[in-house]
């Protein structure tokens, strides 16, 4: 088979990479999906030039027409649908329900949305105000407006365990409210991005607007993020990262929107339906094999009933299919890499040493085979100050902690750098809202792993800066601006 090597996509041109092409990694399999360009750190600076030059235009574009180019990219990534969901599955080891329910259907699903989105009034009136004579002036009733305009060039730094829905989370909501962008995905899974440029392209985006720019190594980023032409930088990724790319923000003033780590806890009541709160939390073990930040990793559970969700959590996990994410009936796919397995699977050995049980998992399943492939894993037995407890492994690991009381268990969900996503599980209602309420998080899920996809999202302490999803998403892509007059 012969594979096309693929270009940047610069100010509406597909250019050729500077630096060459680095290969693309199925992790199921192994073998190479395609050849991604690495660009120069001039051509990344010629993508954030094109995008500052662009802005002007775009900017003042009617928001008609900036949402008829969003839902025209909405359907051309719906005609194509097959060929992008088998392309994510094979950059990214999905199984096939993910790569396409929850990779290409949520991406161009939220392209949609914020062709609405870019609809939605930008002005808020403020009531007048009376003004005493002064220093300021003379006597008078002042009006006043709360107009929202857009922040500039914003550069997307994507991740990837999602190379539809991360991205297209960041790119709609920033183009419906007249940004320009430059998109840098993760290296591990970067041509599906291009796809999505494709489709904008074809959509009719003017040239300049989205520009997409990949490397394999640390250099194109940050090109990304110190290019003088770049006002914002939206980022999904680690902490860590994160931390390095807000320092150089700092130094510009340059605004941003950080969704970073998670240890998302998941306190079990006494009194809750445990086979509610294992489906939930065996979604840790399923869901993209355990790499996403909101993942419900940490688990503290009131000591009563701490046995019988022990056995229920191993229970689940045995019944789940690990394999072939293009195989019927796989549930569990392989992480993203060797490294990244390499990874997880020293966590697992530390959680020994540090004296966890490894109740489930821990083995590598067939290690004789192709793929980057994790079991399931359940460590009991564990204490909070464990490092398996309090870092992101980032794969199907879950981790449990057994608490006396109601405080306790608040007390032990707080005690974490990150605050993210928390869940709580309770047969009262009241009693679990009372939980919610008190612990640190962006979010908290009561009886439930799902979301409420027009609410804000987005993390306390070390897991972010900033809200998104839903109209936060706009508003987090725009400056506030006052217009005050005299009536």
């Amino acid at each position: 088979m012969t594979i096309t090597p693929q270009r940047l996509f610069i100010n509406g041109e597909w250019t050729e990479p500077a630096d060459g092409h680095y290969e693309v990694i199925n992790p199921a399999t192994e073998e190479v999906v395609g050849l991604a360009p690495e660009a120069s750190r001039a051509q990344v600076y010629a993508a954030a030039a094109a995008a500052r030059d662009a802005f002007a235009s775009w900017s003042r574009t009617r928001p008609e027409e900036r949402a008829a180019i969003l839902d025209r990219a909405a359907d051309l990534m719906q005609r194509d649908f097959a060929a992008n969901a088998a392309l994510a599955q094979a950059e990214s080891g999905a199984t096939t329900g993910t790569a396409r329910g929850m990779q290409v259907a949520v991406g161009a699903a939220r392209f949609r949305r914020y062709a609405k989105g870019a609809l939605e009034p930008v002005e808020e009136a403020i009531g007048p105000q009376i003004n005493e004579a002064g220093p300021m002036g003379r006597a008078g009733i002042f009006g006043a407006l709360a107009v929202r305009q857009p922040v500039g060039v914003v550069t997307c730094i994507t991740s990837y365990n999602n190379p539809w829905a991360n991205p297209a989370g960041k790119i709609a909501p920033a183009l419906a409210m007249g940004n320009t962008v430059v998109v840098k995905p993760a290296p591990q899974d970067p041509l599906s991005v291009y796809r999505m440029a494709e489709a904008l392209a074809e959509a009719g985006m003017p040239a300049g607007v989205v520009n997409v720019v990949s490397g394999a190594g640390p250099g194109v980023g940050e090109a990304a993020v110190d290019s003088p032409d770049v006002d914002m930088v939206s980022f999904t990724g680690s902490t860590a990262v994160g931390q390095r790319i807000a320092e150089v923000c700092g130094r510009g003033m340059k605004r941003q929107l950080m969704e970073l780590g998670g240890k998302g806890a998941a306190v079990v009541l006494d009194d809750a339906d445990l086979d509610s709160a294992v489906a939930g939390i065996g979604t840790t073990f399923s869901f993209y094999s355990g790499q996403i930040c909101t993942a419900p990793t940490r688990v503290l559970v009131q000591r009563s009933v701490h046995d019988a969700l022990i056995e229920k959590l191993t229970a689940y996990a045995g019944y789940l299919k690990v394999g072939d994410p293009t195989a019927k009936g796989t549930v569990v796919g392989p992480v993203i890499s060797a490294a990244h397995r390499d990874r997880i699977e020293s966590y697992v050995e530390l959680g020994r040493k540090e004296g966890a049980r490894v109740v489930t998992g821990g083995e590598r399943p067939d290690p004789t085979g192709r793929g980057f492939y994790v079991a399931p894993t359940l460590l009991a037995d564990c204490t909070n100050d464990m490092r398996v407890v309090r870092e992101e492994i980032f794969g199907p690991v879950v981790v449990v902690v057994p608490f006396d009381d109601e405080e306790e268990g608040i007390a032990l969900a707080n005690d974490s750098d990150y605050g993210l996503i928390d869940y709580v599980w309770s047969g009262d209602v009241a009693r679990a809202f009372r939980t919610a309420r008190r612990l640190r998080a962006g979010g908290v899920g009561v009886n439930t792993i799902g979301r409420n996809m027009e609410a804000p999202f987005g993390g306390f302490k070390q897991s972010g800066v900033g809200r998104d999803v839903g109209s936060y998403a706009l508003h987090a892509y725009s400056e506030l601006q006052a217009i005050v007059w005299p009536g």
